[in-house]
């Protein structure tokens, strides 16, 4: 038989479990970021090796994880 086709009609999810890792799955969104900053970014990705992307996420993450405060002063 071509092309043999292994999917049943029916499955049993009775005994299925919630993903644990949920929680953990990333959100598209648009952001405006300056462009000196994705540079620098940038950067440390050719340094490490890490998608630049990837790092705003861990960083931005360690803030929100350790709950900084952002402290902004005018002059």
């Amino acid at each position: 038989m071509n092309g043999v086709n292994n999917m049943k009609n029916e499955y049993d999810f009775s005994n299925a479990v919630k993903n644990p890792y949920i929680k953990k799955l990333k959100k598209q969104i648009t952001i405006k970021i300056d462009g000196d900053t994705i540079d620098y970014f940038k950067g440390q990705s050719e340094v490490s090796g890490i998608p630049y992307q990837t790092l705003i996420n861990l960083y931005l993450t360690d803030c929100a994880v350790n709950k900084k405060q952002l402290h902004v002063s005018w002059n």
